[in-house]
Parts: C-alpha cells; structure tokens; sequence
C-alpha cells in the first residue's frame, strides 16, 4: 500500500464516485492539487438518537454539536455497529468487522484486527499525515496490540473497553489497568473525558503537517459520572418523580453535556491555531444508547437505572433495530460543505474509503473494503442508488437494501420492516412480503460468505492471562 498526491476529485462524476473503487486513481493528470485536509473523526459512547439538542434533546443541553450540526452536513441515517467494538473495526478498516472472525462482533478484549491491517491510520500516515488517538481504543487489551502498532504515530487513554472516569480502570481483573500512553501503562490522576480532550488539543496545537486526530471518548458509556460544575448546568431539574431516576438521569445529562463542551474546545483549538479552513470534523456515535445500567468497573460511581433516549427509533445497545445502529452523526466542514440534510443510508465503513481519497491516497490492490466514497453525497444533491448495508451480530444478523430491512435471530425467527413509511419498526411485515422477505434473506446469506467463522489462533489472550495469573 502506497499513497501519493491525486488532489481532491471534486470533479469526478457523482455517480461514478459512488461505486465500489478499491483501487483510488487520479481522475485527470492535470488536476489542480489541493492540501490534504486535517482530519479530527470525534466518537462518543453509547450517545443515544434522542440525546442530543439537534434530534430533539429533552432537557439535556448540547450547543455545541447542535451548532455543528446546524451549520454542517447533518447525517440523519449514519448506521454503526450494534456494540463499539465492531464500530471501531468499521470505522478504521472500512470493511465489515465479522470479515475478521467472530470475536469481533461483540465488545472484547482479544486483538481484533491481524498485524499489517491497512487502517485508516496508516493509510493517512503513509501519505505523510500525523496521525494521533486520544480515547478509548477497544481493538486489543495488550500493549502489543495497541494503536501504535495499526498506524498512529502516538496514542493514549484506555486500551481495553470503556473506563471508570475517575479510576480510569477497566472491570475487575487482569486488564483493569489499561490507561496508556504509547502503550505505556501508568496512572494519572484526573478526570478521563477531561484528560483525553487535553491531550487532542495539544496535538492540535503542536502538529505541523497534515493530522488525523481520532478522539473516541469514553463518555457517555458506563460508569455515569461528570464534574461538578457539568452537574450544576441541572440544578433544580427534575428529569423524574423516583431520587434514584433523577440522579441517575441527571448524571447523564451532565456527561453528556461534559462531551459536548469538550467537542467544543477541540474545535476551538482549530480555529485558534488557524487551520479551520483546511480541516474536516467527522461526529458519530459507536452505537444507539443503552436504556439502563448498573456499574461492573472498578469505580465508585453509583448504578445508572435510567440514561439514554433513542426515541422515536426501536431498541438500544446491544440490539439490530433502529435504536441500537441508527446514531446521531454529522460533517463539518465550513469551507468546503454547505450546510444540508443528507437522508441517503450510510454506514460506519464508509469512512475509510472517503476520507482516504480526500486525503490523496492510491491504494494498492484490492483492500476488500465494503464501504464506498460517500463525498459526492456529502457534497452535492445527488441522489444514490439504492445500497445494501450489512450487519453480522453475535445472536443475530441484518441486511438493508433500499428501504427495507430484514433481522434473522440465530433461533430462525426473522423479522421485516419498511423504514420508509415505519422507522419505528412497529409492523413486522414479514408474513405479508413472503417474496421481498426471501430476496432479502438470500442477500443475507451471500453477505455471510465473506465472513470469517473462527478466531485466529494469535488473537486470544495468552493462557496465563486468561487464567487471571
């Protein structure tokens, strides 16, 4: 894999732009050139569809993404994954995470992707991109499967799953330490959604060449907790009649809103360093929100019975309706990206593929990616082809084809939906479309064939470490 400067294809035909293009050329040799865009790809926890102020926020206060949104490309159908660790693998490889076995389909700690992954990462550094992690990682609990070694220049924050935002642990056992720095575990004393925001500032603020700065916070997954001065945005509300309902409530409202003013000083840091007009903000969550939640962290922080709102959508985390896959999400990129809606399906894969033919890659071989070049659709008026989306799950799978949508649960049980006129999924339309529900399940089955079964042997955990020794 190699990359080289191709310019930014703003003239390729859309249409075109659209079809799956595993190999990135130059559209015409005496295209003008253009700098490669900074990337800043922020992802939040476990942000619900009804969490933040643009989709309809109740009482909970998000100006900051609310702005962006506003005056960006707002992405009303950005789909994930149901669960963040095969978002992750999505985002960065643009392909589909049970490509790469089955551990990878749930939240784990077994190292996810095979050593020399092309990733997005290292795909913008071999272009001569910095490229920088502050967050949560959640592809490998080893060192020696750490960000450094799938293409970031420097990374930080957590190595396992999410973290207790004052103890900065993972749950109780062999891996509960994972806060890193390089690879690096140590301790550090602070608050994590504060501490990792720092640290993609400086960088912001020290990087001289073109950078990609992903920050995946931990916020607002499990443990639910914020500052004080995020809490006292809430005082005097009253989000329920049950204490233990407000608390709980409140607490999230104000991690939440903890995330949001950070998002807020990242940017900030770009435009006071001067390169706003040469940087692409990407936003999305790793998946739908989760309805409710006790504490298995190292942490003091109390059990959280009320937290996310996916309303209207179905379902939450953990689950392949709306609610667990269909996020909050948005581009923003004032120079280049006119402020719009775009209603088109699109799925985490497609990153990869955009962002590294915005930045002037030229991929070699084939990189089997199962993501597309959405720029003409974040750019124009255009109006896609109907697209297949996949989604492979540990007791469940998914395939959407334009408008409909087919959920097959591992005990034979299937359900089908029109998102068009039911975005809701409240009518099961399976026993009325016998035909569309066997042409659906058939694109099913022929998206499983490119997955792989097993997990790679030098993936697992070393015995002694799974025996807790």
């Amino acid at each position: 894999m190699r990359c080289r400067t191709l310019g930014f294809l703003w003239a390729v035909a859309a249409f075109a732009a659209l079809a799956h293009e595993p190999s990135l050329r130059a559209a015409a040799d005496d295209e003008k050139a253009v700098q490669p865009p900074n990337i800043l790809l922020v992802v939040a926890d476990d942000l619900g569809w009804r969490d933040v102020g643009w989709h309809g926020a109740d009482k909970i206060r998000t100006p900051q993404m609310d702005r962006l949104a506003r005056e960006g490309v707002d992405l009303d159908q950005h789909y994930v994954q149901p669960v963040c660790t095969p978002t992750r693998v999505a985002l960065l490889t643009g392909r589909y995470p049970s490509r790469f076995g089955p551990h990878t389909l749930t939240p784990s700690n077994l190292r996810a992707l095979p050593p020399g992954t092309l990733t997005l990462a290292s795909a913008l550094k071999s272009r001569g991109y910095a490229t920088y992690l502050s967050g949560k990682w959640h592809l490998g609990v080893l060192p020696e499967w750490g960000p450094n070694h799938y293409g970031f220049d420097r990374s930080y924050g957590s190595l396992a799953g999410a973290a207790d935002p004052w103890t900065h642990q993972y749950r109780a056992g062999p891996y509960a330490k994972t806060w890193h720095r390089d690879g690096q575990l140590f301790e550090e004393e602070g608050n994590a959604t504060e501490l990792v925001a720092r640290q993609a500032i400086a960088w912001i603020r020290e990087a001289k060449r073109p950078w990609f700065v992903y920050v995946p916070f931990q916020a607002v997954h499990i443990p639910i907790d914020a500052p004080e001065e995020y809490k006292r945005l809430y005082d005097g509300a009253t989000f329920h009649e049950d204490a233990k309902k407000n608390d709980a409530a409140r607490r999230f409202a104000a991690f939440v809103s903890q995330l949001d003013a950070k998002i807020g000083e990242l940017v900030r840091a770009v435009d006071e360093t001067g390169q706003r007009e040469n940087t692409l903000i990407v936003f999305t969550s790793d998946n739908g929100g989760l309805l409710s939640g006790g504490n298995p962290y190292v942490s003091n922080v109390a059990p959280t019975p009320v937290l996310s709102s996916n309303a209207p959508l179905r379902g939450q985390k953990g689950q392949l309706y709306e609610g667990g896959i269909r996020v909050p999400a948005f581009v923003n990129w004032p120079a280049r990206l006119a402020p719009r809606k775009v209603t088109a399906p699109l799925h985490a894969v497609d990153w990869m593929p955009t962002l590294a033919k915005l930045a002037g890659c030229e991929i070699e071989g084939d990189p089997k990616w199962d993501g597309r070049d959405i720029w003409p659709l974040l750019s124009t008026d255009v109006q896609p082809a109907a697209r297949t989306i996949y989604w492979a799950y540990d007791n469940a799978s998914a395939i959407r084809r334009g408008d409909w949508k087919l959920i097959e649960r591992r005990n034979g049980k299937r359900e089908l939906f029109d998102l068009a006129a039911d975005a809701s999924e409240k009518r099961d339309l399976f026993a009325s479309e016998p035909q569309l529900a066997r042409e659906l399940a058939a694109l099913l089955a022929d998206a499983r064939k490119l997955d792989r079964a097993e997990i790679p042997e030098d993936a697992k955990l070393p015995q002694a470490l799974r025996e807790g020794k």
